[in-house]
């Protein structure tokens, strides 16, 4: 009998959880836990030897999180088997959940990691001011729209979604969390001229992912030998990371992520949004590309 409380328990904190609402915080769209922490957000006290890793959603962070993690512990997985990856690198715009990513970030030692979803106008100053470096991962607009919609449907810290094409009609207006993609890319694309960041495509992640990792490593001042990047590279692949409970966020509870609605780590592939875009649909974002991000020498593959 005592074996079914905990199910219970979790049922009761599901049917209870409140999801978030969507405000503006200085003209993104924005969940409303995070537009009341604004003030505490904006003060946040960044430090030299800080590594943020900036994405907009569902564009391959834990990914890179977890690559970032490993070679920072030598090319050791045992290393990063210790608690999920939530835990070692904290989201800096956590409000909904005790400890809040504040919280966690100002028990922990240097140097930290840090990740966020923040568009570059909305990163807390300092920042910019501790010329702290970054790693800013982008995706193309069709499959992070695709993941992003079915994200929604699991995680409770995000508003419920009516349906894929009032999704995806809200996602090409930028009326959801963390506002514009087209905005966000393009933010974070200008700003690596006068700061360190290095910007990562998901899709060169995905057809070479050694390049690509030894890319990262360099940006950090690391060396790894092949025999050391092979074993990062296998260590994060996609189908071993969705079977690790430490980076598919299965230790989260119901009642934050449902993965009975759909899994955290979906497919992570190159093209899926095939499945869902019409050729209206497809054609509208390619448009609206050109509109946004013409000029820029931004460009993005959406088949490998």
């Amino acid at each position: 009998m005592s074996g079914d409380r905990p199910s219970k328990v979790t049922e009761v904190s599901l049917s209870s959880f409140k999801r978030p609402t969507l405000v503006e915080v200085k003209g993104v769209t924005m969940v409303d836990n995070i537009e009341e922490n604004w003030d505490s957000l904006w003060a946040f006290q960044a430090k030299p030897d800080d590594l943020l890793i900036c994405t907009y959603p569902k564009a391959g962070t834990t990914w890179m999180q977890e690559i970032v993690d490993i070679l920072q512990h030598g090319g050791d997985p045992g290393k990063c088997a210790q608690v999920p990856i939530f835990h070692r690198i904290p989201f800096l715009e956590k409000f909904q959940f005790s400890p809040t990513g504040l919280e966690e970030l100002e028990a922990m030692p240097s140097p930290r990691i840090i990740k966020t979803h923040l568009p570059v106008q909305l990163l807390p100053p300092s920042f910019w001011e501790q010329n702290c470096k970054m790693i800013y991962v982008a995706r193309n607009g069709k499959d992070t729209a695709v993941s992003y919609f079915h994200f929604h449907r699991m995680n409770h810290s995000l508003p419920e979604p009516t349906s894929w094409n009032q999704f995806l009609e809200d996602f090409l207006a930028g009326k959801i969390a963390w506002g514009s993609w087209f905005d966000h890319v393009r933010g974070w694309w200008d700003a690596k001229g006068r700061h360190p960041i290095l910007y990562v495509f998901y899709e060169d992640m995905k057809e070479n992912p050694a390049r690509e990792i030894q890319r990262v490593a360099q940006f950090l001042g690391l060396e790894l030998t092949e025999s050391i990047l092979n074993q990062i590279v296998q260590h994060t692949k996609f189908e071993n990371m969705k079977k690790n409970p430490l980076t598919n966020y299965t230790a989260k509870p119901r009642y934050a992520m449902d993965h009975t609605v759909s899994p955290f780590m979906r497919k992570g592939t190159t093209g899926d949004w095939k499945e869902h875009f019409t050729v209206a649909q497809s054609e509208q974002l390619d448009n609206i590309c050109d509109h946004l991000l013409g000029g820029s020498g931004l460009t993005f593959r959406t088949v490998l």
